[in-house]
């Protein structure tokens, strides 16, 4: 049976080896860094979508599990499926709709919210032409960011084909980026009082922590070969709106590499403090 949620926040360790987790598409698909500090950066975004790649393979054939922001979706027809459902008229000829009153607007907004995984978790901002309003999401992720600096490297790769004909030669020349090893660390955040908005379930969060823990096994690729989940660690409040300031539980988790120039995830120690906890909170390791 679904149940309300009371307030979480989490953070998750992973580390990429010999790949690219987060290319800068500005910069020439360099992986992402904070050029002041050297430090690796994963978007929030990129990060989302490997949740989002792993509800769609894993639950997206049943009710209520559909992507809002799929590959090659078109948000506009996405907005169209909830005034088709919601509406007796044709709608499908309309390039323009919104909502009669404040009545249809609600109706609007939890249809999309009830169907789409990612509306009722990440929210989603849908007032286009085609109008379903606007959702406050209660999962929230900041950037990933590297423990240590990172080193990125260019390697050039070779390819036994050109890219047309007439070509002077017989092959082309091609960069690739890399990182030799780098752990990352995100913190997250999950709203009580969001998820009774958008009618985020315990279900919808477990299968949350679900895809957080299996997110890079679905999303290999030559530059992702090597990346995994190494600790999610989830802080449970016994009410909606907490039970303790946020980064004071974050604080709790340190990092310390065991020598020098880290190389893998065995030569750092994650320690979690779980002495004299706020009343009220849970830590939860996974």
């Amino acid at each position: 049976m679904s149940e309300a949620i009371n307030r979480h926040e989490f953070t998750i360790f992973f580390d990429v080896k010999d790949g690219n987790p987060n290319g800068d598409p500005d910069m020439g698909n360099m992986p992402r860094m904070d050029p002041e500090t050297g430090h690796g950066l994963v978007s929030d975004v990129c990060l989302k979508r490997k949740v989002r790649n792993y509800v769609e393979i894993t639950r997206g054939h049943l009710e209520g599990h559909q992507i809002y922001v799929g590959e090659g979706a078109v948000l506009n027809e996405q907005h169209r499926k909830a005034y088709r459902a919601l509406r007796d008229e044709d709608v499908d000829q309309l390039k323009e709709l919104k909502p009669k009153d404040k009545a249809e607007a609600a109706l609007l907004t939890r249809w999309m919210c009830d169907n789409f995984y990612d509306v009722r978790t990440f929210g989603a901002v849908m007032a286009t032409k085609v109008n379903c309003g606007q959702v406050r999401g209660p999962v929230q992720f900041t950037f990933a960011r590297s423990i240590d600096p990172i080193f990125p490297q260019e390697t050039t790769i070779t390819r036994q084909a050109v890219t047309q004909e007439g070509a002077e030669k017989d092959r082309e020349m091609g960069r690739k980026h890399i990182i030799p090893y780098a752990l990352y660390r995100m913190d997250g955040y999950v709203s009580g009082h969001l998820a009774e908005q958008t009618a985020f379930k315990s279900e919808d969060l477990e299968l949350l922590w679900e895809a957080l823990v299996n997110m890079f096994e679905h999303d290999r690729s030559a530059s992702r070969g090597q990346m995994a989940l190494r600790k999610l660690v989830i802080f449970q409040h016994s009410s909606i709106l907490g039970n303790a300031p946020a980064h004071r539980l974050f604080e709790r988790i340190t990092v310390e590499p065991v020598g020098g120039s880290a190389r893998s995830y065995g030569e750092y120690t994650i320690s979690v403090d779980d002495s004299e906890l706020p009343e009220g909170v849970t830590i939860i390791e996974k």
